[in-house]
């Protein structure tokens, strides 16, 4: 069996935010900007608090079977609720999407790269 990859993006909006809170995501924002955005096993948080309230969490996991996104979706959505929890943040609409990136579209330039390759 070859090992797939999973990259999977749980988005919400946070919800009743007291004022302390807001100040605190304020407070952090520059650590949690797009352009810090990378799926990691971890998660990585992002959000623009001065914007909107919504935020998008993106994990990485991997598994064997092209069922196990399934039970790796669980488990970024379950890590996300945990860390909203944990401090304290009210939230609603969480929702995620996963894709295995072992039936993702191969690129122009990865063909390009596969055929130079071969050649």
């Amino acid at each position: 069996m070859t090992e797939r990859t999973f990259r999977i993006t749980v988005r919400g909006v946070f919800d009743a935010l007291t004022d302390a809170q807001r100040a605190a995501l304020l407070a952090d924002a520059a650590e949690h900007d797009v352009l810090r955005a990378a799926f990691t096993p971890e998660g990585t948080l992002t959000y623009d608090i001065a914007a909107r309230p919504a935020f998008v969490f993106r994990f990485s996991a991997t598994g064997e079977e092209e069922e196990d996104i399934l039970e790796a979706t669980e488990w970024a959505e379950e890590s996300a609720r945990a860390w909203l929890t944990e401090r304290g943040y009210g939230f609603k609409q969480l929702r995620s999407t996963a894709e295995d990136l072992s039936q993702a579209p191969v690129g122009k330039r990865q063909r390009r790269a596969a055929r130079t390759a071969g050649s």
